[in-house]
């Protein structure tokens, strides 16, 4: 079973920097990829950054050059750095195995982005 834990979420002003962590357990981590989605409020789900085992990134336009998604293998943790945050970045944030196991796993961690 898949099991992630989101956290680093909180309030920011737009321009601002915040940085993500996602454990995850219950799959063979350093032979997964991972990838991060979010959720805005009244809205679907965004795909946002993805990262293979091998650290190959992709991004979704609207964040790249703002967004880093990063992995530690050792510790079975995925990261996201998000700076020159804006408004519109404000949702709840997810991660999730990039594979046939992508889904809501864990309970997200929310970003508020204030003008």
């Amino acid at each position: 079973q898949v099991h992630v834990t989101e956290s680093g979420g909180g309030l920011v002003q737009a321009g601002g920097s915040l940085r993500l962590s996602c454990a995850a357990s219950g799959i063979d981590f350093s032979a997964t990829p991972m990838g991060w989605y979010r959720q805005p409020p009244g809205k679907n789900n965004q795909l946002l950054a993805s990262i293979t085992a091998n650290g190959t990134t992709v991004y979704v336009d609207s964040v790249k050059g703002r967004f880093t998604i990063s992995r530690d293998n050792a510790k079975s943790m995925v990261y996201l750095q998000m700076n020159n945050l804006y408004t519109e970045d404000t949702a709840v944030y997810y991660c999730s195995p990039w594979d046939s196991n992508f889904g809501r796993w864990g309970q997200g961690t929310q970003v508020t982005v204030s003008p």
